[in-house]
C-alpha cells in the first residue's frame, strides 16, 4: 500500500513535471487551426520521444538535396505569418526544402523566464527535424530561428552533437539568469557558420547586445560568424518579408553552409 507521503511525492512530481513541459493542448489548438489553412508544404508529424509534434514540410522547385529547418518565435506555431511563413515558402524558391517545426510552448500568459526548462526538450525536436529530412534525402542541412527559437537553437548547438553545416539566428534574444537561456555564452560555443541577422529598428535588448554577440564569436574563433542589420525592419520585419527571405538565401548561397 502507498504511503501518503510517498503518493505526496508523486504527486507533486507530476505536478512540477507537467509545469516544465510544453502546452501540448495547445499545440493541438494551434495544429488543428493550422493544418487545414496550409496553402504551401504538407502538415507532417514528427515525435521528439515523449510526444508527436507538428512539422510543414514544403519542397524546393528544384530539390538539391539541402533543406532548412525554421523554428518559430514565443508561444506560437510552424506557420506564423510573421517570419517563419516567409522564409519557409520563400527559400523553396531558392532551391531549398523547408521543414518548419513546433517548438515547445507554454499558455499565453506564461512569462518569457519561465520558458528556461523547455529548452531542454529543444534537442529532441530538432533531432527528430534532422533525422526526417535525412530520409527523404537531404544531406545537407541548416537550421534557422527567430527570436525565442533562435536562442533555443543556439542552446541545442551548444550543447547537442553538431549534425548541420549552418545556423541563421534572426533577431536572437538572450536572457543572462539562466544559463539555457544565454544566447551570447552559447555562441562562445559554437563554430559553425553563423548568420546572425536583425532589423535595425529591433527590439531593445537585441540592439544592446550586437557588440556582446559579435564578441562571443570571436570567443569562440568562428571565423564563419556573419552579423547582418536590415535598415526600416522590426523586430518581426513587418513590410520587409522579401528583403529577409533574399539576405538568408544570399548567404547560405555564399556562406561555407553551402
Amino acid at each position: 500500500m502507498i504511503s501518503i507521503k510517498r503518493l505526496l511525492f508523486v504527486t507533486l512530481l507530476a505536478i512540477s513535471f507537467s509545469l516544465h513541459a510544453s502546452d501540448l493542448a495547445k499545440e493541438k489548438r494551434w495544429a488543428d487551426q493550422v493544418v487545414d489553412a496550409i496553402l504551401d508544404g504538407e502538415a507532417i508529424w514528427l515525435n521528439d520521444g515523449s510526444s508527436e509534434f507538428l512539422g510543414i514540410y514544403t519542397e524546393a522547385e528544384e530539390d538539391k538535396g539541402r533543406a532548412a529547418i525554421v523554428m518559430h518565435g514565443t508561444g506560437i506555431h510552424p506557420d506564423w505569418q510573421q517570419v517563419v511563413q516567409p522564409l519557409r515558402v520563400g527559400l523553396t524558391e531558392h532551391n531549398w526544402n523547408t521543414l518548419s517545426i513546433q517548438m515547445p510552448i507554454l499558455p499565453n500568459e506564461a512569462e518569457y523566464p519561465e520558458y528556461a526548462p523547455l529548452y531542454d526538450e529543444v534537442a529532441p525536436r530538432i533531432n527528430a527535424a534532422i533525422e526526417y529530412l535525412k530520409k527523404n534525402g537531404s544531406k545537407q542541412i541548416v537550421l534557422i530561428g527567430h527570436s525565442q527559437g533562435a536562442a533555443m537553437t543556439a542552446y541545442y548547438l551548444s550543447t547537442s552533437k553538431q549534425n548541420v553545416s549552418g545556423f541563421v539566428a534572426i533577431g536572437m534574444a538572450s536572457f543572462a539568469d539562466d544559463p539555457r537561456m544565454n544566447s551570447i555564452k552559447a555562441l562562445e560555443k559554437i563554430r559553425l557558420p553563423v548568420l546572425d541577422i536583425y532589423g535595425d529598428d529591433d527590439l531593445e535588448g537585441i540592439m544592446k547586445s550586437v557588440g556582446a554577440r559579435a564578441e562571443a564569436a570571436k570567443k569562440a574563433g568562428n571565423k564563419h560568424y556573419t552579423q547582418l542589420e536590415v535598415a526600416g525592419s522590426n523586430h518581426f520585419f513587418d513590410g520587409k518579408e522579401e528583403e529577409l527571405v533574399e539576405a538568408v538565401a544570399g548567404w547560405l548561397e555564399k556562406s561555407p553552409a553551402k
